[in-house]
């Protein structure tokens, strides 16, 4: 199902900042190369994830699901000048790539990589987190939520990509194991008294979640 109107689409790249070099470099490397590209954030949303970054100037990120490392790299640009992003990859072809990048953009430093399941790696960073991007395997959702939100802080945020899933969540009768499992996360988030949120229906569907 096509939700967004390539037109439109085109316009809207047309009119917001252009990326910066290694951003660029990243998107137009994983086009070419990846055989998921569709994964990448893209330009917009990119955009996106570093002006609500910049807005909300956080200490620490968490990223869940590097892929090529565009997307870490934009959160980055928000973050306080003591601040770090933790980014979780369990593919090392796909964290080797990210880390080149973070290298070339000269933020191995603020930007910490780890390679595994990050339903293993969670539990065992102990951190507060100012923002969450949750953007991994789609049947781990709920997961990923019920472990990240008790280290959220009040007023801290969790961004998920994907919630529209391609456009499956609006049919009435679901199929797939990945359209399943997102209808079951937005339903989830939608009845947890615990937060609050707002459907973005930019790109794939980006759910922005506040913690009260």
């Amino acid at each position: 199902m096509e939700l967004i109107n390539t037109r439109a689409e085109q316009y809207a790249n047309k009119n917001t900042t252009a990326l910066d070099e290694v951003l660029k470099e990243i998107e137009t490397y994983t086009l070419a190369n990846h055989p998921h590209a569709q994964m990448l954030s893209g330009h917009v949303q990119g955009k996106v994830l570093e002006f609500f970054s910049k807005m909300i100037a956080p200490k620490r990120i968490l990223e869940i699901g590097t892929f090529t490392g565009f997307s870490a790299l934009c959160l980055a640009k928000g973050l306080t000048p003591d601040g770090k992003l933790i980014t979780l990859e369990i593919r090392k072809d796909d964290a080797a790539t990210a880390n080149d990048y973070f290298r070339k953009a000269g933020m191995e430093t603020r930007i910490d990589l780890h390679v595994g399941d990050a339903l293993e790696i969670i539990p065992t960073l102990q951190e507060n987190w100012d923002l969450v991007f949750i953007d991994a395997d789609k049947v781990n959702y709920i997961n990923y939520y019920e472990l990240t939100l008790p280290w959220i802080k009040s007023g801290g945020w969790i961004l998920a990509d994907n919630v529209l899933f391609h456009g499956e969540v609006l049919e009435e009768n679901i199929k797939g194991k990945n359209a399943k499992a997102i209808q079951a996360f937005n339903e989830h988030v939608k009845n947890d008294d615990r937060v609050e949120q707002a459907m973005l229906t930019i790109r794939d569907g980006l759910l922005l979640i506040q913690k009260k």
